[in-house]
């Protein structure tokens, strides 16, 4: 099995639909979308997908079904689509599992930083989560953002990112906006003795990014926030090839594959994929927030990003929502040291933004000192 890529599917099947013929129709769809009679005895044998194992899981099937790894041709843009092109527009099939070949992990450049990267960039040595804090709302000028950044990075925020909904409006153009709000948190930085990161967000059309990337770079940013399945799976893996640039990657648009009896499992898109493309560290949103996955998604994606893939680099786990300074302390046992606090909402209700960051940086603080 090492040199094929195999995927188990949860199926649920209608009313009459027989699970052999669903995992069967899966294995010809993925491949040569053709019925069996119609294909050559050899092209059957060696590239039609292998069903594997066919088990009852409660009133649901799961079907583990095998490719060749030739079928992927070196192209992410046909591992996607062997992995969920046309099968995504039938009903009741969910990718539970992908077991990845050697040939695809050497392939995919996996985290350029890491976890143990990453650290380093924000200068912290002690074993604690890292604090990040979203730039909101969509609709403040360039200056304003800035400003927000100064006192963010005052307060000891390891990380301050622009919120993905940043791109290159009116009220704050891309290059005014990353120029200023670079310079305020390097200049609270010298003030403050820190060592606070900001991290802009990367979009545009494929002719704008590379010249974004440059002046990224000249700006002195060390790292980027993007949304892949926005931006495209493979431009990310472009930029992790080609860029020195931590990437924080963040779930715009997968919430679609998530469904119960269709998709893709959380913690295969953000866990495997997103890592494999190059994230250093992957936002989802955590439970207690305001969207839908539960406590064991979210567990399985932090093992899925901190575990082993291949020789690659572990990421972060980047939860998002229902994160403040009086839960700080129980999420940080509930999910370890090696985690990224994404904060926003819950700092932008005080009145004193400043002074709610200083507080969670201490609460963090205090929790990492009692040994907890």
């Amino acid at each position: 099995m090492s040199d094929r890529l195999a995927i188990t599917y949860r199926l649920t099947c209608s009313p009459g639909e027989a699970p052999e013929e669903k995992a069967r129709g899966i294995a010809l769809e993925q491949t040569v979308e053709l019925p069996a009679d119609c294909v050559p005895a050899e092209v059957l044998e060696s590239v039609v997908g292998r069903i594997e194992s066919l088990e009852a899981d409660g009133d649901r099937h799961l079907a583990r079904i095998s490719y060749p790894a030739e079928a992927i041709g070196a192209e992410l843009p046909q591992l996607v689509n062997l992995v969920f092109g046309n099968i995504s527009m039938k009903a009741g099939i969910r990718i539970e599992e992908i077991g990845w070949p050697p040939s695809v992990l050497e392939s995919l450049p996996g985290p350029g930083h890491g976890i143990d990267g990453l650290r380093r960039l924000c200068g912290v040595s002690e074993s604690r989560p890292l604090l990040c804090a979203a730039l909101k709302p969509l609709g403040l000028t360039g200056g304003e953002l800035a400003d927000l950044c100064r006192e963010l990075a005052l307060a000891g925020v390891d990380i301050v990112k622009d919120d993905h909904s940043l791109a290159d409006q009116s009220w704050a153009p891309f290059d005014e906006r990353v120029t200023l709000c670079q310079h305020a948190v390097a200049e609270a930085n010298r003030e403050s003795g820190g060592s606070t990161l900001y991290f802009p967000n990367l979009t545009g059309e494929l002719g704008d990014i590379r010249g974004r990337l440059d002046l990224i770079r000249r700006a002195g940013c060390r790292g980027v926030m993007l949304s892949p399945m926005v931006l495209g799976l493979q431009v990310v893996r472009a930029l992790a090839d080609m860029s020195e640039l931590a990437i924080v990657g963040h779930p715009a648009l997968t919430g679609s594959f998530f469904a119960p009896d269709h998709g893709i499992a959380p913690e295969v898109l953000l866990g495997d994929v997103f890592r494999l493309i190059g994230c250093d560290g992957v936002v989802y949103p955590n439970v207690g927030g305001r969207f839908v996955l539960d406590r064991r998604d979210c567990l399985a994606i932090n093992q899925r990003l901190r575990g082993p893939l291949g020789d690659h680099r572990p990421a972060f786990p980047v939860p998002g929502g229902g994160i403040d300074t009086a839960r700080i302390g129980e999420w940080t046992e509930r999910y370890g040291p090696e985690t990224i606090f994404l904060i926003g909402t819950s700092l932008y209700r005080q009145a004193d933004l400043g002074a709610a960051a200083r507080a969670l940086v201490a609460a963090l603080g205090r929790k990492v000192r009692n040994g907890s």
